[in-house]
């Protein structure tokens, strides 16, 4: 079962590298997460390297925990009693996401019925033009 309220903890001696530094970290539940996502208007994406960032500057910490997010992600995803736009969300560089219903293929066709174009021919399948349909940073 998720948490359903957000977190704010030490970071870890373990991850201050990975943070930069001590301080802060955010631990987001799903229900923050998908705030955001509803935010993402039709035809655009937003990375989750992005949507880190927005929910530090959010939260006033020295970071957000991937892992969490990672499992929020998933929740919004695996959820049926709600229809939230998760498809919006691509990893880094355009890759799509495997933990997603369906995995890569189920991710892709999301995608296609937005009008992305979806590049199989690397290592992971990616959205085509990932800069000119990203979201402002806000």
């Amino acid at each position: 079962m998720e948490r359903q309220e957000d977190a704010i903890v030490d970071i870890p001696e373990n991850r201050v590298k990975y943070f930069g530094g001590t301080g802060k970290m955010l631990l987001p539940c799903p229900g923050t997460v998908e705030a955001w996502i509803k935010q993402i208007p039709e035809h655009k994406l937003m990375t989750t390297d992005l949507l880190l960032k927005e929910l530090t500057a959010q939260f006033n910490v020295q970071g957000t925990c991937p892992v969490t997010l990672k499992k929020a992600l998933r929740a919004i995803a695996h959820d049926t009693d709600k229809s939230i736009a998760y498809w919006r969300i691509v990893r880094p560089k355009g890759e799509l996401i495997a933990n997603f219903p369906g995995g890569v293929e189920g991710h892709a066709e999301r995608l296609k019925g937005e009008g992305f174009l979806i590049d199989t021919n690397g290592k992971a399948p990616k959205v085509t033009k990932l800069k000119e349909s990203l979201v402002p940073a806000g």
